[in-house]
C-alpha cells in the first residue's frame, strides 16, 4: 500500500484480497474516524440501530450473495480497530436512516461522446481523509473510486477496468426494508463488466435503500440513469441534458415517499434552470461550481450548511470510442487533483 497525502486530496494504491484492501482503507481512515467520525451525531444515530432487523437481515444477504465485500467489510473493520457489528451498521446508514449526511449532485450531458460530471458532498469533517484510491483486487475488477474514511468503495463515482463509470446520489426514502445494503449493491457494480450487467444486477437484487445511479462506459453512447428503493427500480436513458440531485425525479418514482431537503431542491431547480439556459450544454464545472443561489447553493462550502454537508471533490468524466478521460478537483476554481487522459481501454 502505498499514501500521498502531501498535498490536498489523498491518494491511495491497494492491491491484494478484499481483506486485505479494507484493512488498508481502515488504516488510511483510522486516525479521522476515531478522532472525528465516532463522535458524531450521525454516528451515535445509526449505532443505536446496529441491531434492527434490516441490519440482520443485511448481514446475512450479504454474506449469502456478497462474502467477498463482507470479507472487505472486515479488513476495514480491523484496519480501523473496531468492532465488525460496528462498521457494517455504519455501511448500512442510509439503509435505516432517511436522514445520514450523503449528499450530491450529478450533470448528464448526452450525445455522441457523454459527460458524467459530479459534485461529491459529503461530512466536512471527513475531508482531510478522503482520497481518490486506486485498488486492485486478487479477484475482481481493478478500479479508481472516490473513498470516505470508514466506508467501502463505489458509492460516490468511480471509473473500473472495463472503461464503466458510475456516479452515485443519495436518495432519502422513507420506506427502506430487508435486502442488501444499498453500499454492498454499488461496491458490486464496481465489479460489473457493462452498463446492462450493472442494470440486471440493480433491478434484480433484493434492495433495502435507495440509490440514484448514473452509468456509461468507453465505447458506448449511451448514458443511464437509475433510481432504485426497496420496492421499486426506474431506469431511463437520457436523451437530453440533465441535473440529479439528492430526490427521486423520474415519472416512475412519482409515488415513492421520500425526504427532499431544501437543499435538495435548490440544487435541482437551479442546475436544470443552468442547463435550460442555452441551445449548448455548458461547462459541466460551471454548473457544478456555481453559487449564484447563497443560501442553497449547488457548490456547498458553507459551515452551516442545513444537511451538514460541504462539496469534497468535483468529478468529470468524458466519454471517448475507446477511453474515458477523467480529472478530480478537489476545490471550486482549482487546477485538477488528479487527471487521466487517453489511456485505452478494452470496450465491450
Amino acid at each position: 500500500m502505498s499514501i500521498d497525502t502531501d498535498y490536498r486530496l489523498a491518494s491511495l494504491t491497494l492491491s491484494g484480497s478484499h481483506y486485505d484492501i479494507g484493512q488498508g482503507l481502515g488504516r488510511h481512515g483510522a486516525s479521522l474516524v476515531h478522532g472525528h467520525l465516532v463522535k458524531t451525531y450521525a454516528w451515535a444515530t445509526v449505532m443505536a440501530l446496529r441491531h434492527d432487523d434490516r441490519i440482520r437481515a443485511a448481514r446475512s444477504l450479504g454474506e449469502e450473495r456478497y462474502p467477498q465485500y463482507l470479507q472487505e467489510l472486515s479488513g476495514l473493520a480491523d484496519g480501523l480497530e473496531l468492532p465488525f457489528d460496528e462498521v457494517f451498521a455504519w455501511n448500512c446508514r442510509g439503509d435505516v436512516w432517511a436522514m445520514a449526511p450523503d449528499g450530491c449532485t450529478t450533470v448528464q450531458i448526452p450525445g455522441s461522446f457523454p459527460v458524467i460530471a459530479h459534485n461529491e458532498d459529503g461530512d466536512p469533517g471527513l475531508r482531510s481523509r478522503c482520497g481518490l484510491a486506486t485498488i486492485t483486487p486478487d479477484q475482481g475488477q481493478p478500479f479508481t473510486a472516490f473513498v470516505y474514511p470508514g466506508s467501502i468503495p463505489g458509492h460516490t463515482f468511480a471509473i473500473n477496468g472495463s472503461g464503466l463509470v458510475l456516479t452515485v446520489n443519495n436518495i432519502r426514502s422513507t420506506l427502506a426494508g430487508d435486502g442488501l445494503p444499498r453500499m454492498v449493491l454499488s461496491r458490486a457494480v464496481l465489479d460489473c463488466a457493462t452498463i446492462d450487467a450493472a442494470l440486471t444486477l440493480l433491478s434484480e437484487a433484493p434492495r433495502s435503500g435507495a440509490f440514484h445511479f448514473t452509468l456509461a462506459q468507453a465505447g458506448q453512447s449511451r448514458l443511464v440513469s437509475v433510481e432504485f428503493t426497496h420496492a421499486n427500480c426506474s431506469i431511463a436513458e437520457i436523451t437530453n441534458p440533465a441535473v440529479h440531485a439528492n430526490h427521486l425525479v423520474h415519472v416512475e418514482m412519482a409515488s415513492e415517499p421520500q425526504i427532499i431537503t431544501g437543499s435538495s431542491g435548490s440544487r435541482q431547480e437551479r442546475g436544470q434552470d443552468i442547463l435550460d439556459a442555452s441551445d449548448e450544454p455548458p461547462a459541466p464545472l460551471s454548473v457544478l461550481w456555481d453559487q449564484e443561489q447563497r443560501i442553497l447553493p449547488i457548490y456547498r462550502a458553507q459551515p452551516d450548511d442545513p444537511d451538514n454537508e460541504n462539496t469534497l471533490a468535483t468529478a468529470v468524466f468524458k466519454i471517448g470510442e475507446d477511453s474515458v478521460d477523467w480529472a478530480v478537483y478537489d476545490s471550486a476554481g482549482s487546477a485538477a487533483r488528479f487527471e487521466n487522459t487517453g489511456l485505452k481501454i478494452a470496450t465491450m
